[in-house]
């Protein structure tokens, strides 16, 4: 019977949702879930290396979280609230992005507003309405969005996680460094790979003198991440588009694991959908970079993960409807259940949990 999305719902106390991060990022709970048996094991982050096998690699998403909140104003001085949502890295065009504009209904395609605390004169003209607030925008002087919003943007919180009237500025500052992850390397997220948050270079450093290789893949978050899914079929969903690079090292380390039966442990939902996206009909993997709108929900299968690094996720959300595939939904489900039992901290400020 296939499944619906109303069986990935369930209640959560807001209070559960976690709204700052720990002080440190390795002292997160753990649940650790086996597969085979849906025995739970309770433990902390720190304890990662010790429960990985020497010679497993680890594959993680380098993706950098952008600035990508920010406001402009029109021409009459009214004020718009803005999300960049994409653009693609292969563009001719640097400067044209894909926004969200909220308060833009009397908006024209032609005008221009002007970005607020941009150094310099930046405007943004309206290039074509895609409907649902989404539009194409062209920067003048042209850039890629990455290199204006780094001093005009706001880090893009998901709308669950709130801040303080009166306190954006200072929450900024903290949520810039630690709504992301400390091996964040390309630009172009506008969500976390919230998996990855709970890393450490201590841990990363265990990791490696344990024999544990951690291998990075990129896949820029987009906002769908967050969106809930309002078909009750899953078969009629449409799934968001993100864009992604498997690099040619990473391949072939991959290859060489699978070649000697390690196992690859995916660090986070955005890795598994590389992994799975890349790998060919001959279990090898390839090199190569593009945008992915694969769907992964039970009862898909999985061929390039073996074991999974994930966070608690929303209902009805395509990220829980991932893990359910991989671990099984009734265990998933389970296992939530106890952590809310548990009082762990949910979302991507939250706790995490290792499937083996």
């Amino acid at each position: 019977m296939e499944p619906l999305a109303s069986d990935f719902d369930y209640p959560l106390d807001p209070a559960l949702i976690a709204q700052q991060p720990l002080a440190r990022r390795d002292e997160s709970r753990l649940m650790v879930l086996r597969r085979k048996t849906g025995r739970t094991e309770l433990r902390v982050f720190g304890d990662l290396p010790s429960l990985l096998l020497p010679g497993d690699v680890m594959v993680v998403n380098n993706t950098r979280v952008i600035p990508a909140r920010f406001f402009c104003r029109r021409g009459t001085g009214g004020r718009i609230e803005g999300l960049f949502l994409k653009q693609d890295p292969r563009s001719e065009t640097p400067g044209q992005w894909s926004v969200l504009l909220k308060g833009a209904g009397r908006c024209r395609v032609g005008e221009r507003l002007g970005l607020v605390g941009a150094e310099g004169s930046v405007e943004l003209e309206l290039l074509e309405s895609r409907g649902a607030g989404q539009w194409l925008v062209a920067a003048d002087p042209p850039a890629p969005a990455a290199e204006i919003l780094a001093r005009a943007g706001r880090t893009p919180l998901p709308p669950y996680i709130r801040r303080p009237a009166g306190s954006a500025r200072t929450a900024d500052a903290s949520d810039r460094d630690r709504y992301q992850t400390v091996y964040a390397a390309s630009d172009g997220a506008v969500a976390a790979p919230t998996a990855g948050l709970h890393f450490t270079p201590e841990v990363l450093a265990a990791l490696e003198a344990r024999g544990i290789k951690a291998l990075t893949v990129t896949l820029h978050v987009g906002l769908g991440t967050f969106a809930p899914v309002k078909v009750e079929s899953l078969a009629d969903h449409q799934m968001h588009s993100e864009w992604y690079e498997m690099p040619a090292a990473t391949a072939d380390a991959l290859n060489a694991a699978r070649d000697e039966r390690r196992r690859i442990v995916a660090v986070g939902t955005t890795s598994v959908r590389v992994l799975e996206s890349v790998i060919g009909p001959d279990g090898r993997f390839e090199a190569r970079s593009g945008w992915t709108d694969i769907f992964l929900y039970p009862p898909a299968e999985f061929r390039a993960t073996d074991a999974l690094i994930t966070n608690f996720h929303l209902p009805r959300s395509t990220l829980l409807m991932l893990v359910a595939a991989f671990a099984g939904t009734e265990r998933v489900l389970s296992a939530y259940e106890e952590a809310k039992h548990l009082a762990y901290r949910f979302y991507s400020y939250g706790d995490a949990m290792l499937i083996l």
